[in-house]
Parts: C-alpha cells; sequence; structure tokens
C-alpha cells in the first residue's frame, strides 16, 4: 500500500487546491499538495519536506485531520493522511503542477478530484472537517 501525506492548507476561509499537468498519473485531476512518504520518514517531515519541493514554502504541520484508505479500480491502494496547516513561511510557488487556486470550501465539490480525495471534499464542503 503507497503511503501518502496530504496537506489542507487553509487561508482566510479557503484551502488550497492544486491540479496536476497532462503528464502525470490521473492527468489534469485536481488534489491537496503532498506526496509519498519515504521508507523511515516520518509523515509530518515527509509533508514538509513535499510542500518545500511542491510548493517553495516552509509549512507548521498541524493535527492530522483525517486518515483515508482507498484502493483504485486498476489494483493500486493507498492511505492517505491529511493535515491541517494554518502558517507558512515562504512565498507560494507554484513548482509542478499545471494550475494551483484558493477555493472556498463549498466551491470544491466543483472541481475534478482524485477518487481517493472526493469523500473528504464533500466533508470539508460541508463543514464537517477544519
Amino acid at each position: 500500500m503507497k503511503r501518502v501525506v496530504a496537506a489542507l492548507i487553509v487561508k482566510d476561509g479557503a484551502i488550497l487546491v492544486c491540479q496536476r499537468t497532462r503528464h502525470q498519473p490521473m492527468p489534469l485531476k485536481w488534489e491537496f499538495p503532498g506526496g509519498k512518504i519515504e521508507d523511515g520518514e516520518q509523515p509530518r517531515d515527509a509533508l514538509r519536506r513535499e510542500l518545500d519541493e511542491e510548493l517553495g514554502i516552509d509549512a507548521k504541520v498541524g493535527d492530522e485531520v483525517a486518515r483515508i484508505q482507498h484502493d483504485y479500480k486498476n489494483g493500486g491502494s493507498v492511505e492517505l493522511r491529511f493535515f491541517l496547516v494554518q502558517e507558512f513561511r515562504g512565498q507560494l510557488e507554484n513548482r509542478i503542477f499545471r494550475d494551483v487556486r484558493w477555493a472556498k470550501r463549498t466551491e470544491l465539490p466543483g472541481y475534478d478530484f482524485l477518487e481517493a480525495d472526493r469523500e473528504l471534499v464533500q466533508d470539508l464542503a460541508a463543514g464537517k472537517i477544519v
């Protein structure tokens, strides 16, 4: 099972969402920034590293707010751990995505998210999380 961390970066009532490029697996789908936990790496350390690599920020990783296990139809499975990020240093810089946007929680269901993120997106839009 692939172990992944993702950030719910919240600022002024909006949440940062990122769109994959055409050349990535599951092209043009929306997701929350983050990535794979490397062997021997702690989840929060992995998320700090990924946010630096993807967005050029030094994030203060807060509480884990959700954990999801998802099995894709192609046979792959993933465990996603979502952490709240309310503070970061540095200027957001889109280093790997096709697009990066701040979205209001009620707008989130209108984005074509990765299948594994969809239940969380509904919970965020309904105000159940964060």
